[in-house]
């Protein structure tokens, strides 16, 4: 039953020898694949993983289920049938995999047998469940599922009259009451807090343990013994304003009780059961209101709940926790651009695993991956390079890891891509050193000169690297060098070179940082120092507006969301409680020269460049007034200036594929009309 894959743990990464290959083309970027969501079964014999794509008919992405036999490498397509999948876990004795669909409309948990290639429908709940996870004897699924609140005294104390038959009223007012009233990519949201449900793994009804209007999330964990399931949550009446504090609680499936297990100041969250149910693993990070905080990895005796935190001294922040055996606990942790799976054991001892873990951020060289682990110290993982999006990687203890996919190799082997080298620089602002990475044009000749494109990450704290990036290597097929670096602020080089920006985004300090980039590259000699452009989105976006009023050196700049006046942003977008909180020394109205100061508006009288921005018309995380500020404050000093808006779209403004062409071609096209002979 099992069918072969087209290509099995080919060496991805390296181009196979060509008579002649096309470059990298914007149509292209339709048939790029990558592996998401990788999940190992306990027994470490299978993969499932979700396969994504695009389709050029309904420019959305397709996700498919697919499992992998790791003994064979032979894949089966589970669903490849045009709906969603999500959500993956494994039963514990691997026979059964759990998700979600909306094979029937709305999104719902399935099982699928795995040896009778059966699947059922088990939920039929109204809103999308999430965090799905087994109980130890595999007889009920728990789950997070949003739950909407009860209207509020105003609401139902507004009368209005009846409306006569026929009548075309408008349609009824939206009340607003809630701190949190707004998401991107959601709108205006209704009312409602995340609650913990079970539901019998062979079907049936949903039972809600929890309730409360407070703030609830997963992954949740069994007890042993199948009776309580722990979560983490903040059960404060001022949940909204308590930034960085949640705790772990477990709930009992008996009689609801609640019972709190840490009361630790700031967050502990992603705790996971030890096989024998003896001690609880978890994520804790400090409260303190700055804008980088470090996942500390905890492990607590369930007998008599003392702690102790595991690898005290090491300066990097870790994510998603995993046993991966009786004692050694699977981890992930970014360092230098890379995302990196270790093994911590119970003596406190790391070993790292993997470093190639990437390839889920298709269009821009994010450090971003998951990883899932086995009870028999196998691991799976998102795989990727320099050259190619994510494949199902797969390790088992002590031996190398493998790809047990080629999911793009009929493509990009075809392909002659742009060459990736790493750069390292001091910044000419205080010597610290910068790391970052360029792209040279296919068919780079190191005796000729080529147009430069900065292009800056955003968050302002996460980072790039060595990765694949659909854009990138289409700006890199036109001719273009293209550098981006990791500036001081940037994730996965530890917490002193994190917290170099706490109040000082975009500034002169990061924008020093690019500049001094930039000369490094011209100092190798390939670089046309009269062609040089920016561009960037998000914080990226807020650096590349900054850096035009710093200088006049860039020929055109283009400026993705970006903030353009701190201002207005933390008033209107959905980010503004955590933003105010953790990256600014008061409210808008108490240090206003700093909010100020911190705003391209500001230095807009300088800027001769011109700039063209590119924004969802439904950001709400950097709402497309802040272009329009731009925009109008550029076309009043009758500076060169074109604003794309994109309909529909929010702040993940590259999420269907046409509109990531989009960013890529305007930009390409605003380039070439300032660009020097």
């Amino acid at each position: 039953m099992w069918l072969k894959a087209s290509a099995i743990a080919v060496s991805l990464g390296v181009v196979a020898p060509q008579v002649s290959a096309d470059t990298f083309k914007s149509e292209d970027i339709f048939q790029l694949e990558y592996a998401n969501q990788v999940s190992v079964s306990p027994d470490g014999n299978y993969v499932a993983y979700i396969r994504n794509s695009f389709d050029d008919m309904k420019d959305s992405t397709r996700r498919s289920l697919w499992v992998v036999d790791t003994r064979t490498g032979e894949s089966l397509p589970i669903f490849d049938d045009g709906h969603s999948y999500s959500g993956l876990s494994w039963s514990n004795d691997s026979s059964r995999l759990a998700f979600t669909s909306n094979r029937n409309e709305k999104n719902q948990i399935h099982v699928y047998w795995l040896d009778e290639q059966k699947v059922a429908k088990v939920t039929n709940v109204h809103e999308s469940p999430s965090s799905l996870s087994w109980s130890n004897d595999d007889q009920h699924i728990a789950f997070m599922m949003s739950v909407k609140a009860p209207a509020t005294d105003f609401a139902k104390s507004v009368k209005m009259p009846a409306r006569p038959e026929g009548a075309n009223w408008a349609d009824k007012a939206i009340i607003v009451e809630e701190a949190y009233y707004q998401r991107d990519g959601a709108g205006v949201l209704d009312p409602a807090h995340s609650q913990v449900f079970v539901v019998p793994a062979t079907g049936g009804s949903a039972r809600q343990l929890t309730e409360g209007e407070y703030s609830h999330r997963g992954p949740l964990s069994w007890t042993q013994d199948n009776q309580h399931i722990v979560f983490s949550g903040n059960r404060s009446e001022n949940w909204a304003y308590q930034i960085n504090e949640s705790d772990l609680y477990a709930v009992a499936l008996a009689d609801k009780s609640i019972t709190q297990i840490t009361d630790i100041p700031g967050e502990e969250h992603s705790a996971q059961f030890s096989p024998d149910g003896e001690q609880l693993v978890y994520l804790h990070s400090n409260n303190e209101p700055v804008p980088y905080h470090k996942n500390q990895l905890w492990i607590m005796d369930w007998d008599d709940r003392s702690n102790r935190e595991l690898q005290a001294d090491f300066d990097r922040s870790f994510a998603s926790p995993q046993w991966n055996g009786d004692d050694q606990i699977a981890v992930q942790f970014a360092d230098r651009g890379k995302n990196v799976i270790a093994s911590v054991s119970l003596d406190d001892e790391l070993s790292r695993r993997v470093d190639d873990v990437g390839g889920t951020y298709v269009s821009r060289p994010y450090t971003m991956g998951s990883f899932s682990a086995s009870l028999n110290g196998a691991i799976a993982y998102t795989r990727g390079t320099a050259y190619r999006p994510a494949d199902v990687g797969f390790q088992k203890d002590g031996e190398n890891s493998k790809s047990l996919t080629a999911l793009n190799e009929d493509l990009l082997a075809y392909r002659e891509l742009g060459k990736v080298n790493e750069i390292e620089f001091e910044s000419r602002y205080d010597g610290e050193k910068i790391q970052g990475w360029y792209i040279t044009p296919p068919n780079f000749d190191s005796t000729k000169e080529y147009p430069l494109l900065l292009e800056i990450h955003g968050g302002p704290h996460l980072s790039y690297g060595p990765h694949f990036a659909a854009e990138h290597q289409r700006y890199a097929a036109e001719g273009y060098v293209v550098l981006y670096v990791n500036h001081r602020g940037s994730t996965s080089y530890g917490k002193e070179f994190a917290m170099l920006l706490d109040g000082n985004y975009s500034s002169p300090y990061d924008f020093a940082d690019h500049m001094s980039g930039i000369d490094a590259l011209i100092d190798k000699g390939f670089i046309d120092a009269d062609n040089l452009f920016i561009a960037g989105g998000s914080a990226g976006g807020i650096a590349t507006a900054y850096a035009v009023g710093m200088t006049d050196r860039f020929n055109a700049a283009a400026a993705t969301n970006p903030v353009i006046n701190w201002v207005s942003k933390v008033l209107t977008a959905d980010s503004s409680m955590g933003q105010i909180h953790n990256q600014f020394p008061g409210m808008p109205w108490e240090e206003l020269e700093h909010y100020w100061e911190r705003s391209p508006l500001s230095l807009v009288g300088n800027v001769k460049t011109p700039v063209m921005l590119f924004t969802g018309e439904n950001d709400r995380r950097t709402p497309i007034s802040e272009t329009e500020q731009f925009y109008q404050a550029l076309k009043l000093r009758k500076v060169d200036a074109a604003m794309v808006r994109v309909p529909g779209a929010s702040h993940g403004v590259t999420y269907r594929p046409s509109n990531m062409i989009a960013k890529i071609e305007h930009a390409l096209a605003w380039f070439e009309r300032y660009k020097k002979d």
